[in-house]
């Protein structure tokens, strides 16, 4: 009969648990107001709805060789992305540690003692005796009120928030390697530019020096052409410092020292790719940190749960099977077992000072922020998106009045170079033409710089060629368990 109440208890409680109450709200995302269109897509070329997902490997559009080897070397080797997905297995684990308390835990006990009766007590034996014993206890505390599934549902997208987060740093680990790379080769164009330019200074100063031995130019127009060639080479070796500075930093963003990682002179022939532009929404569902902020969001939803369950009484059944002796040759003998359903345990509690109802309020509030922080991500990735719509639009137009320029001024030094010859203008009209040609030569350089780098910018800010179905679901955010998990003792 005890047998049998015992177990139409633990199967109406087990009922209680699959069909039991969940406290807290369910999640449902909060809606946010998204464009129709970008604002600063004017004159770029808006993509098909069947071409505009950006490719896995992005970089690969810039048809950079280099810039393919150096990327392919960033997730295996970056520390910083490395600890990333340490953090990333770290959540899962605490959702297998949430997902252990559906189970019921257990334990096994041994004991003797040694002991004497007092005097005057009736006992089959006197003198000093031994109590053997051995039992094995169950013990279950069923989710009634849903706070372990709130829990889990919160460690699950906690863990899920970390698998965005995760890459949203690869992301932007990659495209810092690729604007660092194309900034590494504008100095590599400025420093052969100005290599040609000191080489022309020095045709121009040995012109001079020609022309002063023969009475013809003034030692001013020497002295002058003789600092205008050193100062060149000064900006020369600046570039210098700056390029071995980039090259440092490709090699820690790769997770070599600076001395693994040799990257030799090369010209900027990189091609600027057509980059697919989606409308607003498609953005949401693309950028993984806006992913991040959804699924934190969701998290502390479900946490607003459990702080609700707290209010509720909890129940805890447990269960003993085990032998007791005095003779050890009989201890795990029928004769000495014994077993015991129980203490089936409730507890309520009435009187708190209010921790509970604070820790409620404190859910609430990190929803309600969590919520704001997810509005305000969205604003911030549209807002990445215009300004590089924008800046790609302005420096595109740019370039065409740089190239217009760089024609212009290197017309203007040719015919000033065959005047100062001919002796019909003087020394300080070459030099200023020399200035102008090469400040608008270097401002060509750089214009075309930035727009690679902006155009990296484009691809980051449209997310990468990542989407949010590429997020784990429940069971691959848990991670992967084996049977060894289950062990009382670890086999790592």
């Amino acid at each position: 009969m005890q047998i049998r109440f015992a177990n139409l208890l633990f199967y109406a409680v087990m009922a209680a648990t699959v069909e039991g109450c969940m406290m807290g709200p369910d999640y449902v995302k909060p809606k946010v107001q998204v464009p129709v269109a970008f604002k600063e897509l004017q004159g770029w070329q808006q993509a098909q709805p069947k071409d505009d997902r950006l490719p896995g490997k992005w970089w690969e559009m810039f048809g950079d060789p280099q810039l393919n080897a150096l990327e392919e070397q960033v997730v295996g080797n970056n520390q910083t992305l490395a600890a990333a997905e340490a953090q990333y297995r770290q959540a899962q684990h605490l959702v297998q540690t949430a997902l252990a308390a559906y189970l019921p835990t257990g334990g096994v006990a041994a004991t003797v003692n040694r002991f004497r009766a007092a005097t005057g007590q009736n006992v089959a034996v006197s003198g000093v005796r031994y109590l053997f014993g051995t039992a094995l206890n169950i013990s279950w505390e069923p989710d009634l009120w849903g706070s372990v599934r709130r829990q889990v549902e919160a460690n699950v997208g906690s863990a899920q928030a970390s698998a965005a987060t995760l890459q949203a740093l690869r992301l932007s680990t990659q495209a810092t390697l690729a604007q660092d790379y194309f900034q590494l080769r504008a100095l590599d164009a400025q420093r052969q530019l100005l290599n040609q330019t000191v080489a022309a200074y020095r045709k121009t100063l040995e012109i001079t020096r020609n022309r002063y031995a023969v009475g013809v130019a003034a030692l001013s127009d020497v002295v002058q052409a003789e600092a205008q060639l050193e100062s060149a080479r000064a900006q020369a070796v600046d570039v210098e410092v700056m390029r071995s500075q980039m090259e440092h930093a490709l090699a820690v963003l790769v997770g070599k020292s600076p001395a693994e990682l040799d990257i030799g002179q090369g010209a900027l022939t990189t091609r600027l790719p057509t980059i697919p532009v989606a409308v607003p929404s498609a953005v949401l569902e693309r950028r993984p940190d806006i992913a991040s902020a959804e699924r934190s969001m969701a998290a502390t939803n479900a946490k607003i749960g459990v702080a609700k369950a707290a209010y509720f009484p909890t129940l805890t059944l447990s269960a003993t099977n085990g032998f007791q002796t005095a003779n050890l040759s009989k201890l795990f003998s029928m004769a000495t077992r014994y077993w015991a359903l129980g203490p089936a345990a409730a507890a309520w509690t009435l009187l708190d000072g209010g921790a509970h109802s604070a820790q409620l309020k404190q859910a609430i509030d990190a929803f309600d922020a969590s919520v704001a922080q997810y509005r305000q991500s969205v604003l911030t990735g549209f807002q990445e998106v215009e300004d590089s719509l924008s800046a790609l639009r302005t420096l595109e137009e740019e370039s065409h009045v740089q190239d217009k320029a760089v024609r212009a001024a290197e017309s203007a030094l040719t015919i000033t170079e065959n005047q100062y010859k001919a002796g019909t203008v003087g020394y300080s009209n070459v030099m200023i033409a020399q200035a102008a040609a090469l400040n608008n030569r270097k401002s060509a350089v750089t214009v075309f710089g930035q727009r690679l780098i902006y155009a990296v910018q484009l691809v980051k800010a449209l997310g990468g060629g990542w989407g949010s179905a590429d997020l784990p679901d429940a069971d691959s955010a848990a991670g992967e368990r084996k049977w060894t998990d289950f062990l009382p003792f670890p086999l790592q």
